[in-house]
């Protein structure tokens, strides 16, 4: 048996059998190396794994992390909350069009769906409730609006990629990701407020207006965090990197000074939370050094991309087949993974075809935002369905609904690059051509 074949087949297989992606990214590597090469090169081991995290740029994950985390308890949710209110008034579909903004405002902070689903459903799904929504159709529809986390900037996938496709400059995908992410924000306005409409949810006359320039006073400080990174990284004033401290910092003056919803020992609380998620995604990362290192060694991934190729000399034909496969992906897989399992794969159709590097990250991030809702796995659905104290399954047929509505969206950066790449462009970013 070939050694491309045992070292894909033994990653398959221990994630079939429960073991954790890191692991068994790292046990696929060993075997590659052990069938392929040497024993002798397992003394790479050490250095593979080092230089796998020894990254600058990836400074910026935990700290994003964190920053997340901040403000998911400074209470900035509910403040944000109560100004889209204001903002949209009451009427049918209101609470469900306030749910999907409040979601693409916190996805400028925390660059995570997961921690943007929690925040969000905490304080949504009790007045969602309360208004006449269904919880399942509550829980799909948070799941679905804060996987466009992953798509504004900051966002940890993002950053993730310019990592490991060379020469991508990440402020470039930063710029890249806002309009996508709010065009696949606004997509799923249309069947929340349709669906709302047509099934009577939220009566107008049952709820109140918040006073708009109060709410506004209140949400100020929330509003301006994407302002403060994103101008920062336009201006020069900082980069990513700094960014990253940059935002914790201000999270924290918000959280004890401004909204004075968080202690010191709160901090202390978040530090430990952080650093026992990033202590993963690392983890991860530096494992997957071990695949990647064996696999180019190998050659298994230029022999993947090569059977890929094998199926058509079509770009789109090959393009689809790649959504289909991330798609798949996204919904078994966290995007970390993902990315760090397939971008060596992928890297050899995307030189090949010369499709752009930006508009193909975001292509995929948009894919495995889909994939963050789509059952079986679904984090973003895990973590709104426990918090509403429903099974997931009952959320299926709504998470459909929204699945094809940001399907759309996809299809539609697809067709036309320029959504994606007209800002980074115009921002004087390198993003080749298009």
């Amino acid at each position: 048996m070939s050694p491309d074949v045992l070292m894909i087949g033994s990653f398959l297989l221990a994630l079939l059998l429960g073991v954790p992606v890191a692991f068994a990214l790292g046990l696929g590597g060993v075997v590659g190396i052990l069938s392929g090469l040497s024993p002798d090169m397992l003394a790479t081991l050490g250095t593979n794994t080092y230089n796998s995290v020894a990254k600058y740029p990836l400074i910026a994950i935990p700290l994003f992390i964190l920053t997340g985390l901040i403000f998911e308890r400074a209470g900035v949710a509910a403040s944000l909350v109560r100004f889209a209110q204001a903002l949209i008034g009451p009427r049918h579909g209101g609470l469900a069009v306030v749910a999907i903004l409040v979601c693409l405002i916190m996805g400028g902070m925390s660059g995570s769906g997961p921690a943007d689903a929690a925040a969000v459903a905490m304080v949504m799904l009790p007045s969602m409730r309360k208004a006449g929504y269904p919880p399942p159709f509550s829980a799909a529809l948070i799941a679905a609006s804060s996987s466009t986390a992953i798509l504004i900037p900051p966002s940890i996938a993002l950053i993730l990629y310019s990592i490991v496709v060379p020469g991508v400059d990440l402020r470039a995908l930063f710029a890249a990701g806002l309009f996508p992410g709010i065009l696949a924000g606004m997509s799923l306005l249309v069947p929340a407020w349709l669906l709302s409409r047509h099934y009577g949810w939220e009566s107008p006359e049952a709820s109140e207006r918040p006073p708009l320039l109060q709410s506004f006073r209140e949400a100020l400080p929330a509003l301006f965090a994407p302002v403060l990174i994103l101008g920062g990284l336009r201006s020069g004033l900082f980069t990513p990197t700094e960014a990253a401290v940059v935002a914790v910092t201000y999270g924290v003056i918000v959280g004890v000074v401004v909204y004075r919803k968080l202690g010191w020992r709160d901090i202390a609380s978040l530090l430990n939370d952080a650093a026992v998620t990033s202590g993963i995604v690392m983890l991860i990362i530096a494992l997957a050094g071990i695949f990647a290192w064996a696999g180019t060694t190998l050659g298994t991934f230029r022999h993947l991309a090569d059977a890929l190729l094998s199926l058509s000399d079509n770009g789109w034909v090959l393009l689809g087949l790649v959504m289909v496969l991330v798609l798949i992906a996204g919904m078994l897989l966290d995007a970390i993974s993902i990315y760090l399992i397939l971008i060596p794969i992928l890297l050899p159709l995307m030189q090949y075809f010369e499709w752009n590097p930006v508009w193909f990250g975001i292509l995929l991030a948009m894919n495995i935002a889909i994939g963050q809702f789509t059952p079986p796995v679904a984090v973003n659905l895990m973590v709104t369905t426990r918090i509403a104290n429903i099974r997931l399954e009952q959320t299926l047929g709504w998470a459909l609904v929204f699945i094809a509505a940001m399907s759309v969206s996809l299809l539609l950066v697809m067709l036309v690059p320029g959504i994606a790449l007209w800002l980074p462009d115009k921002l004087g970013y390198v993003v080749g051509d298009w």
